[in-house]
């Protein structure tokens, strides 16, 4: 039983890495889709901006309206339309079809993503749930880092399409997989609309939402200026920038691991920490940044803690709402979506007014305010009420 329930959450995370390998992928090789394409670097740039606003927008909804059929079928459609999408992206010369191309599985990315949580979590007991979910979640930190270095050098070294294909051949695999070893998963106690609708009526739901926006706020609305940081503050050369990057990713990985095993312990207490551990690293980042050796480290601890921050707003969602998972975890989704844009925004705009040094500041100010909402979800919610109020 426990093979079994290895092999399918590493197929889930096998799935999640194609997923958001598609996503994030293209970040790569935007300068190569724009020469294909005869669009600028920033209209390509639409092939990221408007795929995540499409999932932002579809995180609660698509989810829902899914809830009710047998999982396994579930996953396969969303696969293989991501499978599809791809490869209309490699044989199209017009950039509206490879827009839309990208747009269509950017509605069913939350669908696969929240499923591959919930199952995760299903598939083990309740106290070891935390550990299976941060071993899916490597799959989206792996998605969002390995893939824009490797599409980016599969470009450079050979062409956009072959780039492209390596995209089709990741989600393929995946869809194999989930077609050969997941077995059928039909939903046995289906919720209805409205019942799963209902955990909106909880204020415990609502700061769990706010604590998540603010918590990614915190992170990558630091995190989305990072290399513009390392350019100016540090004066790194650009493939020391790279690498510092590619540092912070594989740092996610490890956070994943460590956050999976924190949280089946005392969830509340690491989760209350953690905006203290986050906020000292900004402070050393402020006071530090401008030094090569220092910033290499303080990313390394950064990055660790990224990772941790992605479980942590998972779990925080998740527990608030454990009698309609797939709608959590759609909430949760959507929540961090918001969180990055609305962090993003606020850190260009501390850009702009102050310097880059100063992007800490969205990082700091939204650790103290989701301090605010956090202690007030421990404090106002016993284990008894937290499921009517």
């Amino acid at each position: 039983m426990a093979k079994g329930n290895n092999l399918l959450i590493f197929i889930l995370t096998l799935g999640v890495f194609g997923i958001l390998n598609t996503e994030m992928g293209v970040i790569g090789i935007l300068p190569s889709i724009g020469e294909h394409f005869h669009v600028s670097v920033s209209k390509a740039g639409w092939l990221v901006s408007f795929f995540a606003l499409v999932v932002a927008v579809s995180g609660p909804t698509m989810p829902l309206l899914f809830s009710g059929i047998n999982r396994k079928k579930v996953m396969l459609l969303v696969l293989g339309v991501f499978v599809l999408g791809n490869f209309v992206s490699i044989f199209t010369s017009n950039f509206t079809i490879a827009l839309v191309a990208r747009v269509i599985p950017a509605f069913f990315h939350p669908i696969y993503c929240s499923l591959a949580f919930t199952v995760a979590a299903a598939s083990v007991s309740k106290e070891e749930a935390p550990k299976a979910v941060s071993k899916v979640f490597i799959g989206v930190s792996a998605g969002m880092v390995v893939g824009v270095p490797i599409a980016s050098f599969i470009a450079s070294a050979t062409s956009l399409q072959l780039a492209m294909v390596f995209f089709v051949i990741v989600n393929t695999m995946a869809f194999i997989a989930t077609l050969l070893f997941v077995p059928s998963m039909p939903v046995k106690e289906r919720l209805s609309y409205g019942a799963q609708l209902s955990v909106l009526k909880k204020s415990l739901t609502w700061l769990s939402i706010v604590t998540v926006i603010l918590l990614n706020s915190a992170v990558f609305g630091v995190y989305s200026y990072l290399a513009e940081y390392l350019k100016t503050v540090t004066n790194m050369s650009t493939n020391t920038i790279s690498l510092i990057l590619f540092v912070y990713g594989g740092a996610n990985i490890i956070g994943n691991i460590v956050a999976g095993k924190l949280l089946t312990k005392n969830a509340a207490q690491f989760v209350a920490s953690f905006p203290f551990v986050l906020g000292m690293v900004y402070i050393l980042l402020f006071l530090f940044g401008q030094f090569t050796l220092p910033m290499a480290f303080i990313t390394l601890i950064w990055g660790i803690l990224g990772g941790v921050g992605g479980n942590i707003n998972q779990y925080w969602i998740a527990s608030s709402a454990p009698e309609a998972p797939d709608f959590a975890n759609g909430l949760f989704i959507s929540s961090c979506n918001v969180g990055t844009t609305f962090g993003a925004a606020v850190g260009g705009l501390f850009i702009s007014e102050m310097g880059t040094q100063y992007v800490v500041l969205v990082g700091i100010l939204s650790l103290i305010l989701s301090l605010v909402t956090i202690f007030l979800r421990i404090y106002m919610f016993t284990p008894t009420q937290q499921l009517s109020r």
